[in-house]
């Protein structure tokens, strides 16, 4: 079946892909403010503590991924569609935007908790 065909059988639908990155940034945030208050509390500094940051942001939408993403592909094999289990594509608008969208969207919260914690923590 060609690929014009099936996007006319299963049309990509904009609210749903707005839906799914507006939660995964929502994850993100809040997760970015945790991280923001674990890195202030540790006491890191500079290069290290944002390190801490893009490590533990990827590892946030690893799990993201594994637990909303693939499960939801694996789910639809099993219902006889033809679905690659490590796209993306199909629930956001890009895997760039997916894998590296939280780095940026979570910066200013963490670096605001980060800074508070890290004073509180100090003072």
């Amino acid at each position: 079946m060609s690929v014009e065909r099936q996007a006319q059988i299963e049309p990509l639908v904009q609210e749903s892909l707005v839906h799914n990155t507006r939660v995964l940034i929502n994850v993100q945030s809040l997760t970015a403010s945790i991280f923001g208050v674990g890195a202030g509390i540790l006491g890191l500094e500079s290069y290290a503590g944002f390190l801490f940051y893009a490590g533990f942001s990827l590892i946030t939408t690893a799990l993201f991924f594994f637990l909303r993403v693939m499960s939801a592909s694996l789910n639809l094999r099993r219902a006889g569609k033809s679905v690659n289990v490590f796209e993306t594509s199909i629930y956001f608008r890009s895997p760039f935007e997916f894998w590296t969208g939280g780095l940026v969207n979570g910066l200013a919260g963490y670096i605001l908790t980060w800074t508070l914690f890290f004073g509180l923590v100090r003072a």
